[in-house]
């Protein structure tokens, strides 16, 4: 699906066919043949649109002529999650600035561009390239922020469960949400490298203008953030899983004691009747009270060892 926006009036307008310095927005469903339209259309190298469409490319920017290619990834939901995969993963946003557009593509629906379709970033305009790249930038980092939080809770609420319950179920989720944050973290770290790099060499064509040189900064310092917490929270995931894997292995032993030792005290009443079971002359064989002796006498043994046990906190 190919759209053509522009902003006026401080809203956004969808345009029935491309008009100079608007939005191109390129998001599912398309066909390759419409790729290739675009690209020949706006002389932009089909490498850059079907690149951006690869969920592993890294986040990297590239120049052929006077056409910028930005790659950035970003978080999305897993709508193909099952029991153990990851929450979150992420998918790239690709960013082409051609003399007169700027095209964005993604393989899925992404909700960072959704921001700007639905008109909830103040103060973009797709006219001024270079501003709207930082905003793209500054909600991808936001995002971020926004899903390690919800990580975080839900590793919280997870935690708050395995207290009561030792249950396979909770641990495949915790398991899930380190799957996210690995994603997380690879990603945020390679963002962080294109960044650095767009700055270092000037990309964006801004060291001119303090204002964006300034948004650009803070964006470093919250990926930087972004990327601190996701390691913050993985660590603290790592310890809680080792520290319920050995939870969960003690209580094992305790449960496998105390039944062991159960075991041993009704052995000794077992132990009693053999004895009595034995075809040999025994003891108050011909008493008619012996079987209530036999009992009692049976009981007092195991209480004892029990009692024994209980002294020695073997219980």
């Amino acid at each position: 699906m190919i759209r053509y926006y522009q902003k006026t009036d401080g809203k956004l307008r969808e345009l029935e066919e491309p008009e100079v310095s608007c939005w191109i927005n390129i998001s599912p469903p398309f066909s390759h043949e419409e790729l290739e339209e675009v690209a020949q259309r706006f002389d932009v190298p089909l490498d850059f649109l079907t690149d951006s469409l690869d969920v592993d490319e890294r986040s990297r920017y590239e120049r052929e002529d006077d056409i910028r290619l930005i790659l950035l990834n970003t978080p999305v939901l897993n709508e193909a999650e099952e029991e153990n995969d990851a929450i979150y993963v992420t998918v790239p946003i690709g960013i082409i600035l051609t003399l007169d557009h700027v095209i964005t593509i993604t393989s899925t629906v992404n909700p960072v561009l959704q921001l700007f379709l639905d008109n909830k970033v103040k103060n973009f305009n797709p006219e001024d390239d270079s501003d709207f790249v930082l905003q793209i930038l500054e909600q991808n980092v936001y995002r971020f922020l926004t899903c390690l939080k919800k990580l975080n809770l839900k590793r919280n609420l997870i935690e708050q469960e395995l207290y009561d319950s030792s249950r396979n179920r909770e641990l495949k989720q915790l398991l899930s949400i380190e799957k996210s944050l690995v994603y997380f973290m690879n990603s945020l770290s390679a963002n962080e490298l294109l960044k650095m790099k767009m700055k270092r060499t000037n990309f964006l064509l801004i060291n001119d203008d303090e204002d964006k040189t300034d948004l650009f900064e803070d964006i470093l310092i919250d990926n930087s953030q972004a990327l601190e917490m996701a390691k913050i929270y993985t660590d603290i995931l790592n310890g809680t899983m080792d520290a319920y894997g050995s939870i969960i292995s003690n209580n094992l032993n305790i449960t496998i004691r105390r039944l062991t030792l159960i075991t041993i005290i009704l052995m000794v009443p077992t132990l009693v009747a053999s004895f009595y079971g034995m075809n040999i002359q025994l003891p108050l064989e011909k008493n008619p009270n012996a079987i209530y002796m036999i009992i009692a006498v049976s009981v007092m043994l195991s209480l004892m060892v029990a009692w024994y046990f209980q002294r020695k906190r073997l219980f």
